[in-house]
Order: C-alpha cells, then structure tokens, then sequence
C-alpha cells in the first residue's frame, strides 16, 4: 500500500492552467487595471493610462492579444 506524501497533495507546478480562466469570456466588460494585470505590470496611473489608451484603440480584443 503506497504511503500519501504531504508534497503531492499540492497543485503542481506543471499543470497547466485551463483555458476557461486565461481568456475573457463573451459579454464581460474589459476594465483597464484587467488590461494591467494581464500584461504583467503594476497597477500605477501611467500603466492605468496606457491601458485605457490601448482599450480606446483596440477594444475588448486589446485584452485577447495580451493572453497566451
């Protein structure tokens, strides 16, 4: 009978992460600090800015572009 190891029990890091909580689903509103995140950088005024400016131009899509 094999013996639990507590180690195991964990998420594994090289699982990888379903499609359904990497990309937006249809009818959510984008919002600017989801543009930050996504791109991987700290919710400051000038990245805020910048995303809106990216959302202004590209749209809901601006977000679909920034995930893998």
């Amino acid at each position: 009978m094999p013996t639990s190891q507590p180690e195991a029990a964990g998420p594994s890091e090289d699982r990888a992460t379903p499609d359904d909580l990497l990309h937006t689903r249809t009818g959510t509103e984008v919002s600017a600090e989801d543009v930050v995140l996504a791109a991987g950088r700290d919710l400051t005024p000038r990245n805020l800015e910048w995303a809106r400016r990216k959302l202004e131009s590209e749209g809901p899509a601006a977000l679909e572009k920034l995930l893998p």
